[in-house]
């Protein structure tokens, strides 16, 4: 969920192709060195992307988790650096049965080797957001939100993915969360998706492992699945490895039909990457998680790649598994009913009925629910391009209430090439106002509403 509010609103199969800013990086010491600091364990086996799917060297892999903020977004505390609250908390990880938690903001700053090695034991992997409430992208207006793509802003982003990449059990980066929350917003697409091209390049150029990096957005029918088109259109350098959505439209007593789940299987029946549901759980009414049982069934695994329930600890929105009090956990009964859906829903046999081919979409067209007209992204700018070469540095972690959206130089304008201003593809558009047709826009100011990223 977003900061602006605790209550839910009810990507490509190959890797990053080297751009001709990249296409002179090779192997040195330097990448032998930092592939030689990986934390392995044999029951977090890397996850990768083929076609729309994930797998491991054990198979396909199916997300089968929850969503993890203790203290939710008010706190903004990072409790992978929490080794005492860490163990506390696997520990019911394991008796609910699942592979996969999602931390929404973490202390890049921070050490957080012990957490990760209990999760590992454990057989659980991280899906990581990689933006705080600080540093992160500003949808108020498109001045606004070109104002904060610069350079402090990605140093924070990139120095996320050096703290986390050499974790075998960090199973993706989330480049955004719920930018895109009705019409009036379509004009962050671009900023978005460079955001994901950037982290993938950045993953590239370091030599880490190709950790899959996509964004997680809101559930809102007017555009969810043109976002999805435009993710994955475009050529496999700036195609995401991913797409996500929140989803609270099963609310029990429903059905695969009553939901409309059904209907969205159709929709994305030939999306070319790995598709899941990044928050799930409708609290309407009392929760029997009955939607567990068709996630992980075969009209649906063919499609989606799983999901995570909204929450593990109860927090204002009242959507918790658990209520935390010091080091003593509480189960609720929606705890109770999200273990037995699981224990009653095993993970599916066989490769679940993927599509090995991930082809690339079509960008979708400009009309009035989405205002992008053109496929052309910011440039990285220019100050960020030494982080590629050099790595990003020390991460500023979560202090201070300054942050990266007015600060540092933004980018100057947009390119159909890669990251680069200075690749020589493409060509640049000085003004970012040229990507989009904008309509009134009638979201409210201030920083911490407008990060779009968090709870």
């Amino acid at each position: 969920m977003e900061v602006l509010s605790k209550e839910p609103v009810p990507g490509s199969n190959a890797f990053l192709a080297a751009s001709a800013l990249f296409s002179t990086v090779i192997a040195g010491p330097t990448d032998l060195n930092r592939r030689a600091t990986t934390i392995s364990n044999a029951k977090t086996p890397p996850v990768s992307v083929k076609g729309n799917a994930f797998f491991t060297s054990k198979g396909r892999f199916y997300i089968r988790g929850v969503d993890y903020q203790p203290g939710g977004a008010s706190a903004a505390a990072d409790p992978i650096a929490d080794t005492s609250g860490c163990e506390r908390d696997v520990a019911k990880f394991k008796e609910l049965g699942i592979n996969t938690i999602r931390v929404y903001t973490v202390d890049n700053s921070a050490d957080h080797d012990a957490c990760m090695k209990t999760l590992a034991d454990a057989g659980i992997y991280l899906a990581l957001d990689v933006n705080t409430p600080y540093y992160s992208l500003n949808r108020l207006d498109e001045p606004s939100i070109q104002r904060s793509y610069n350079e402090v802003y990605l140093q924070s982003v990139f120095a996320t993915v050096d703290a986390f990449a050499k974790y075998d059990n960090t199973l993706l980066f989330y480049s955004a969360n719920e930018v895109i929350n009705n019409h009036n917003t379509t004009f962050a697409a671009p900023y978005v998706k460079a955001v994901t091209r950037d982290i993938r390049a950045y993953i590239k150029a370091r030599g880490y492992r190709s950790i899959p990096v996509g964004y997680s957005a809101a559930d809102v029918e007017e555009n969810r699945y043109e976002m999805a088109q435009y993710m994955n259109c475009g050529s496999d350098d700036v195609r995401s490895d991913f797409y996500a959505f929140n989803d609270y439209s099963w609310c029990d007593p429903s059905s695969y039909t009553i939901s409309g789940w059904d209907k969205k299987v159709v929709q994305y029946k030939d999306y070319g990457l790995p598709l899941f549901l990044s928050e799930y759980g409708c609290n309407t009414n009392t929760r029997k998680f009955a939607e567990v049982a068709a996630l992980y069934g075969s009209q649906m695994t063919p499609v989606y790649s799983g999901g995570l329930v909204y929450e593990y600890s109860q927090e204002d929105s009242n959507y918790g598994l658990v209520e935390i009090s010091g080091d003593t956990v509480t189960e609720r009964d929606d705890f109770t009913a999200l273990k037995s859906a699981l224990s009653n829903t095993s993970p599916p046999s066989g490769d679940g009925g993927y599509k090995s081919s991930g082809s690339a979409s079509q960008c979708p067209a400009a009309s009035d629910k989405w205002a992008v007209t053109t496929t052309d992204l910011p440039t990285m700018p220019s100050k960020a391009e030494q982080y590629l070469k050099e790595g990003a540095g020390a991460g500023p972690g979560n202090k201070g209430t300054t942050g990266s959206q007015n600060a540092g130089t933004p980018s100057t304008g947009f390119s159909s090439g890669g990251s680069s201003n200075s690749t020589g593809s493409g060509s640049t558009k000085k003004s970012a106002a040229v990507s989009v047709k904008l309509s009134g826009l009638t979201f409210a100011a201030g920083l911490m509403a407008v990060s779009a990223i968090l709870l």
